[in-house]
Parts: structure tokens; C-alpha cells; sequence
């Protein structure tokens, strides 16, 4: 890893970012931060209360707020980015501005719906999804939406099922 670089990973909610980030930045013995998080402990609130109180166009003007902040004031980090991140605001064109590191986590929509059905509470864009198969289906549309957003990552992993240390070893190849 270049100095003062931030690596950033990208991808539809579920697919393992904030885990791969984590075990990435032990790796490089680097900070780890995720933006869900930075914007939570500054508002003090969850990102659901925020999308609840405020909505998610205020949220995504949050969202690309603090993220400039992040890569103006941070380097050297590993940064995770909420799935939607990368479509709003010329997130994606700021991203690449400050980095070239920027990883795509791939998931099929297969093992994304067995795992954000089973904590669509804490995430307000689906939370009011009922079964497995709107959730498929949700998900097929959505990622459809956002492919050509993730599509402009420096690189693109595929990780299916829990193989979030294989996914750290091919980032930790592709940055050497």
C-alpha cells in the first residue's frame, strides 16, 4: 500500500464491507473507519433514525458530506461505504479523485437475500420487505440500479458465501 492512500471498499449492503475492512486494516495495521458509522456518531443517531427524521435525500447529502470529509482528513485508512454510497452525489467520480484503490465486494443476489432477510430491521431500505422471494426480488432490481456505479471501482471481487478472509487475501495481492 502506496503511503497515504485509503482503500475503499464498495458494494450492495450485505456483502461483507464492514468485516472485510476490519480484517484488512489488521492486516495493514492501519485505522479502519466506515462512513455508516462516522455519520451515526456525529448525529448521534442510527442511520435509520436519520432516514426516518430526515429522509433519504437529506441523508445522501449526510452521506456525501462526510465522506468528502473522511478522504479530505484521512489517510492511510481503509474506508467501507454504505451500498448506496456510490450512487449519489458523484460519489463515485470523488472517490476515485482521491484513490485508486477501490474495491467492488460482489455478492450474488442469491446469498444477499438469505442474509438481509434475517436483519432487514436495521436497514430502512428494507425493512418492510415480507418474505424471501420480494426480498430477491428487491435486490435483483436494486443491484441492477447500482451495478453501474460499482462497475466504476479500480477492482471487483467476487465473494459468495462467508469468505471474507479470501476476499482480505485478494485485495492484500491486487494492492502489492
Amino acid at each position: 500500500m502506496s503511503d497515504n492512500s485509503v482503500i475503499v471498499l464498495i458494494g450492495y449492503m450485505g456483502c461483507g464491507k464492514s468485516s472485510v475492512g476490519k480484517k484488512l486494516s489488521q492486516k495493514l495495521n492501519v485505522k479502519f473507519l466506515d462512513l455508516d458509522s462516522v455519520i451515526e456518531k456525529k448525529y448521534s443517531k442510527s442511520i435509520s433514525q436519520i432516514f426516518n427524521d430526515l429522509g433519504e435525500i437529506k441523508f445522501r447529502s449526510i452521506e456525501n458530506s462526510e465522506l468528502n470529509s473522511v478522504l479530505s482528513n484521512y489517510k492511510n485508512c481503509v474506508l467501507s461505504l454504505g451500498g448506496g454510497t456510490p450512487c449519489y452525489h458523484d460519489n463515485m467520480r470523488l472517490i476515485l479523485s482521491y484513490t485508486t484503490n477501490v474495491f467492488f465486494i460482489d455478492v450474488n443476489s442469491e446469498i444477499l437475500s438469505e442474509r438481509l432477510f434475517k436483519k432487514k430491521e436495521k436497514r430502512p431500505l428494507i425493512s418492510s420487505i415480507d418474505t424471501i422471494e420480494e426480498m430477491k426480488q428487491f435486490i435483483n432490481k436494486h443491484y441492477f440500479e447500482r451495478r453501474q456505479f460499482y462497475s466504476m471501482a479500480t477492482h471487483s471481487i467476487t465473494s459468495n458465501r462467508n469468505d471474507s478472509e479470501n476476499v482480505v487475501k485478494e485485495i492484500l495481492s491486487l494492492l502489492n
